[in-house]
């Protein structure tokens, strides 16, 4: 059996649809809508923007909306406005009052929205976050560990103030660091110096245009375009054969450096080409100094290597995974609780994360207001320092001690039962990095500055917050059903029980 709609297609004013009714209340975006907090949001957005001049902005709530459905459906900047223009739930999720056909802004308004939204905005959004689940999970859960604290209370004058300590320090705190890849093409020496070369030539035809009048400089320019080309097509590179391609194109960008210089020696000149043009010149004039620096020592490593021309404050950093040595982005430390994700560190350069344990312990007091009672991280973050600091402050971590291990262990089995079971608990922040980058692209930045990367990030981060603080919802939902559930099914049973018993009473004897 064949069903086919054919193309003789109803008109669209006789297309049957359900949008004159109510709206599905149990929508993700309907129920998404009514979990984050929107006007604590929109505060922390409006302080970025003049509220005594200029034209009106957008609805912040819809600009905020926007953000949140590009990141969570994993879309462009156009594709984000066509969607919220083609649906009707994603209209209410930007707070719209009816449905129009009209797109909610421009497209190129995500630029300002990700140049206003920096690292320390983002945190304060997922405190808001994390504020709303804490407020939630004291309110459903806590009820009868108040109870317990109002017993307990008449004893603490008798504590003493260490092991006071040590019962304030409360939850688990997950730290670990990962690179947020940028979309670049993988630097390549002899590539890095053929595009300067050609963007060279380019600005080299762009002066000539101007003055006709003078000779234009000889560049060797297919020669220099027939030696990439031999060394891109050739499969197997020897290191020589590389250091050799290397040198030639040294010297082919160093005559196009020549000639640019003597060209722009007049003031005048220097006007003629674009700011773009101007930045990119001093980038391929540092790009230059650095491989040939690297060229005649003899090494592949240098202080704030380029790797890229576009985007000159991307740096290379050793990671030491197999298949992937060398990443290509911004590092991020972040802190994990209760499956809630805050960065503590956001730079492009490679940073040791173990010097951040004390930054990410008195974050985490100043925003809960005790520590945790548990530290889990890799060995970099317990050095000798970061246990001490730890240790002052009753802070329990797991992991090997330092020195020589001991012949003999003095742990039962049960307690290293206990430690290998907490232990594991630091792979959550190894599954909340495989979403972030394979769910929603951490590992694919597009962002072309290094202030709207940093927003990127940071969007995607809080997006996987909400989705976070959804799920917790849910499961706080659940478990109020399931109990209702259980009470409605004692009280059938009850009145079953009385039926059966009457019918009983009633039979003849």
């Amino acid at each position: 059996m064949v069903k086919y709609t054919s193309q003789k297609q109803v008109k669209l004013e006789f297309f049957k649809h359900p949008f004159n009714n109510d709206l599905d209340p149990n929508n993700r975006w309907v129920k998404l809508s009514e979990l984050i907090p929107w006007d604590e949001l929109a505060n922390v957005y409006s302080q970025k923007l003049d509220s005594n001049r200029g034209r009106f902005s957008v609805d912040v709530r819809t600009v905020l909306a926007a953000m949140i459905i590009k990141h969570f459906l994993k879309l462009d900047d156009r594709g984000t406005i066509q969607m919220i223009q083609e649906n009707l739930y994603l209209q209410f999720f930007c707070g719209l009052p009816e449905f129009t056909h009209k797109p909610v802004f421009d497209p190129s308004l995500f630029v300002d929205i990700r140049k206003r939204l920096g690292g320390s905005e983002f945190d304060e959004f997922n405190k808001l976050v994390i504020s709303k689940f804490e407020a939630v999970k004291s309110q459903a859960i806590n009820k009868k560990k108040s109870s317990k604290k109002k017993q307990s209370s008449s004893d603490d004058h008798h504590r003493d103030p260490d092991s006071e300590n040590q019962t304030q320090n409360k939850g688990t705190l997950i730290a670990d660091a990962t690179v947020a890849d940028q979309e670049i093409k993988f630097p390549n020496d002899v590539d890095l110096l053929n595009q300067a070369r050609e963007h060279l030539e380019r600005m080299v035809d762009t002066l000539y245009q101007q003055d006709i009048d003078k000779q234009k400089p000889r560049l060797y320019r297919r020669v220099a375009r027939v030696d990439f080309l031999n060394f891109s097509k050739k499969k197997r590179k020897s290191k020589k054969f590389i250091r050799q391609n290397i040198k030639k194109q040294l010297q082919y960008v160093r005559r196009d450096l020549k000639a640019l210089r003597e060209m722009l020696a007049n003031t005048q000149r220097q006007k003629q080409l674009k700011s773009s043009d101007i930045k990119l010149l001093e980038t391929i004039d540092k790009l230059y100094q650095q491989q040939k620096e690297m060229y005649e020592q003899k090494t592949h490593s240098i202080a704030n290597r380029i790797v890229n021309l576009y985007q000159p404050w991307v740096r290379p950093i050793v990671r030491g995974k197999s298949g992937k040595k060398v990443e290509f982005g911004s590092k991020i430390n972040i802190m994990l609780k209760d499956g809630f994700v805050r960065i503590n560190h956001f730079d492009f350069e490679a940073f040791n994360e173990g010097q951040l344990v004390e930054s990410m312990i008195e974050s985490y007091y100043a925003f809960y207001g005790y520590y945790p009672e548990y530290f889990l991280g890799d060995k970099i973050y317990l050095n000798r320092a970061n246990r001490k600091y730890l240790k002052e402050r009753h802070i329990k971590i797991v992991g090997k001690p330092l020195g020589r291990p001991p012949k003999q262990s003095h742990e039962t089995a049960s307690e290293k039962r206990k430690k290998r079971k907490k232990a594991a608990e630091r792979n959550q922040v190894e599954g909340k990095f495989g979403q972030a980058k394979r769910g929603y692209k951490l590992n694919n930045i597009k962002a072309r500055l290094a202030a709207t990367s940093e927003s990127w990030v940071n969007a995607i981060l809080f997006v996987i917050n909400l989705k976070k603080l959804a799920e917790q919802m849910e499961n706080y939902g659940g478990i109020f059903l399931s109990l209702l559930k259980k009470l409605c099914n004692c009280i059938k049973n009850w009145f079953k029980i009385k039926i059966i018993r009457k019918s009983i009473e009633i039979l003849p004897v």
